[in-house]
């Protein structure tokens, strides 16, 4: 039989229902699980350092190109040649389109220093965007457009040149620069500026949170 001497333990013992309030999202939208050491933490870790990785490599495809076709590195450039010592960054490669429907449009653009500003800046912008995570949307729509016109000028569907000479593609759609295409909109598309980069202190930026098409 209890007695009120066993209420009154039984009510000191007794612990209150704790409420634990939902994790808050990160600027990316993913919601971290807080429970140290779980799976869960451990996965998002995983792809943290995974998708920063791409982010970061990626961004130093662009910014190598620029800074080889800039200071003629030897390796696509050769010593010499660069921007600095009068070359042109697309003359080069545009003189010689010879197939698709863009052929005879992007000779004209070979060596014209508006193309050679655009393309330079065009490297130049989305390689450091990358790499530091900041601004990927914007990334995203050049690098899109620069790669979509690269695919036309080197045209993967024809199997010959005009002149007839086989135009060693292996596949008729897909190539590198559409991997990169693809991979630049997944990026701008999930935020991960936040992963490995500065992407959450560029959010804080009051012109960007004005602007979210500059995330």
């Amino acid at each position: 039989m209890a007695t009120s001497h066993d209420h009154r333990l039984s009510s000191r013992l007794h612990l209150p229902h704790r409420t634990t309030s939902a994790p808050r999202p990160t600027i990316d939208g993913t919601t971290p699980d807080t429970v140290a050491g779980s799976p869960a933490i451990a996965a998002v870790r995983t792809t943290d350092v995974a998708v920063g990785g791409l982010r970061v490599l990626l961004g130093f495809v662009f910014l190598w190109a620029f800074l080889d076709k800039t200071f003629g590195l030897g390796y696509a450039t050769a010593s010499g040649k660069g921007w600095i010592d009068g070359g042109s960054p697309t003359k080069g490669f545009l003189s010689h389109v010879d197939v698709g429907p863009m052929a005879g449009t992007l000779r004209g653009w070979a060596g014209e220093p508006w193309a050679d500003w655009l393309f330079m800046l065009g490297l130049l912008g989305i390689g450091v965007a990358l790499i530091l995570g900041i601004g990927l949307r914007l990334a995203a729509v050049a690098g899109t457009a620069m790669m979509a016109l690269m695919w036309i000028a080197e045209w993967p569907p024809a199997k010959h040149l005009d002149s007839g000479k086989a135009t060693s593609s292996t596949n008729p759609f897909t190539d590198y620069h559409v991997i990169y295409a693809i991979s630049l909109i997944a990026l701008a598309a999930i935020a991960v500026g936040s992963r490995l980069g500065l992407g959450a202190l560029w959010a804080r930026l009051p012109i960007v949170r004005d602007h979210r098409w500059l995330l």
